[in-house]
């Protein structure tokens, strides 16, 4: 199951993920993208159902879930990919309404996505989270993202150490700037950002989306088996500045 599947890393992701063999689940509210990529999916050789909806809504991640399990016979693993935000004002003139939205997105989707997957999931089952280098250090005019992916990378090690006895991993990926439709128009609207979005990372660039659904799929597979409760830096090294 792939939430945030229908740009960007989701999409790389359930493309990545089907190659390598895997029966895909996609989860976004853009009905016509998910239906573009499942027969793009499918034409390849690959399984993949679209599941159209939005992880704010604990319903539509049920039924994503248990189309998992009606149409696959079950979960295996899940990634947690969907997530919003964007530059806004200091934190006392930042609206409520700015902030509900990005923490319904980031924490609650993540929330309800795990209350979900983890009942279903058996011994051997995995998760990855995406979190973000705001998750490990904060930035500035973006206050309410950096709350969310703190608050991510706490759910990620709380179900970590609840569900390891069961045999359940669960691991977040610490992500840094990628070169996604979302960071690409605001590059647009305000130029001097993709300069600002690099100057942290050793490698001096954006990551592509394919680079993120890669590392996600090493984590999500039995050659990760000894690693739970992880937040896993894929960010061109700017956690190690």
């Amino acid at each position: 199951m792939i939430t945030g599947a229908s740009s960007g890393i989701g999409a790389a992701a359930a493309r990545h993920f089907a190659a390598e063999g895997a029966a895909v689940v996609l989860l976004a509210r853009r009905k016509d993208r998910l239906d573009e990529l499942v027969t793009e999916i499918r034409a390849a050789g690959g399984q993949a159902v679209a599941t159209p909806g939005d992880v704010v809504d604990a319903d539509a991640v049920r039924r994503s879930v248990s189309t998992a399990v009606e149409t696959f016979g079950g979960l295996d693993g899940a990634f947690n990919n969907a997530g919003w935000g964007t530059i806004g004002p200091l934190v006392h003139e930042t609206d409520d309404a700015l902030f509900e939205q990005i923490m319904g997105v980031n924490v609650r989707g993540t929330w309800n996505c795990l209350q979900q997957q983890l009942p279903v999931l058996g011994a051997g089952g995995s998760i990855v989270n995406t979190s973000s280098t705001a998750g490990a250090f904060a930035t500035g005019a973006i206050s309410p993202y950096v709350a969310a992916k703190h608050a991510v990378l706490g759910l990620t090690r709380a179900a970590a150490a609840e569900y390891g006895p069961r045999g359940i991993r669960v691991n977040a990926l610490v992500v840094g700037t990628v070169r996604t439709p979302l960071i690409e128009d605001a590059i647009r609207e305000v130029p001097a950002l993709e300069q600002g979005s690099v100057a942290r990372q050793i490698q001096k660039r954006m990551a592509e989306p394919i680079e993120i659904a890669r590392a996600a799929a090493w984590l999500l597979s039995d050659e990760a088996s000894f690693i739970t409760g992880g937040a896993v830096p894929v960010d061109g090294g700017a956690s190690a500045v």
